[in-house]
């Protein structure tokens, strides 16, 4: 019978799990749609500043004007969806959160926007324009002649900004976890040394091979982590108080 519960109770969350999978795959091609009316206007935005318009842009595909538009309506998409996939995430582990932990947790929505919107202008305005910069400048010294295609620079684009926005979320995820008491602040300090080898890595790959360009984007990524492990410490000392107060009436129960 016990295992037939368990049965039960795991369909039971998978079909949880495939609803809310199901919402935010139908937010995201809504947001898809809404993206492609003003894929233009955006577009006009990004090669209408100084640094695009140092560059002869080309279409090397009859797709190319199509594509761009599509991934600039898919990350539209993708800003205006993070919210509800947390919010999502967060309905989906409700029913196993306490009250307070529900009220908590669902504060935390909004902020997933913000932290993205943040990491996107970081990502935009600082890395890639001391990115592009840097490579162009390199290629100018070889001799070479700068003949670059549209998609050749919003995929450079797109891979150095979506990664960065999307580490941003970092402290907040963090947050989540540990209100899950899934993560705590010490859990956090032994995994120290391997966050910050992934972190660096990160860092190096989605910038140019010298030694400035790494660590004006690794020194926010580690103070990032400094700041979630510093976030977390709030959280499970507010947790650890939550607890003994529960205690204490538990044991002012018994004696009475």
């Amino acid at each position: 019978m016990s295992e037939q519960m368990e049965e039960m109770a795991l369909v039971e969350h998978l079909s949880e799990l495939r609803k809310r999978i199901i919402l935010v795959l139908v937010v995201f091609v809504g947001g898809l749609a809404l993206g492609l009316f003003i894929a233009e206007p955006i577009y006009r935005y990004l090669t209408g500043t100084e640094q695009a318009k140092t560059f002869e842009l080309n279409a090397f595909s009859f797709w190319d004007g199509i594509g761009i538009y599509m991934k600039i309506a898919a990350l539209f998409s993708l800003v205006i969806s993070i919210p509800f996939i947390f919010y999502q995430l967060w309905a989906f582990v409700k029913p196993g959160l306490r009250k307070e932990e529900q009220r908590a947790t669902v504060r935390y929505v909004p902020y997933a926007f913000l932290l993205f919107i943040i990491g996107v202008g970081f990502g935009y305005y600082i890395v890639f324009p001391m990115t592009l910069s840097f490579t162009t400048s390199i290629t100018q010294s070889m001799g070479l002649k700068e003949t670059y295609g549209i998609t050749n620079y919003f995929n450079f684009m797109f891979n150095l900004v979506l990664p960065l926005a999307l580490v941003f979320e970092l402290p907040l995820v963090v947050m989540f976890l540990t209100k899950l008491r899934i993560l705590n602040p010490l859990r956090l300090k032994k995994m120290r040394r391997l966050a910050y080898f992934v972190l660096v890595f990160i860092a190096i790959v989605i910038t140019p091979p010298d030694f400035i360009s790494d660590f004006l984007v690794m020194i926010p990524l580690l103070l990032l982590y400094e700041f979630s492990v510093f976030l977390s410490a709030a959280v499970y000392r507010k947790q650890l108080q939550a607890d003994m107060e529960l205690e204490s009436r538990y044991v002012r129960k018994d004696e009475d």
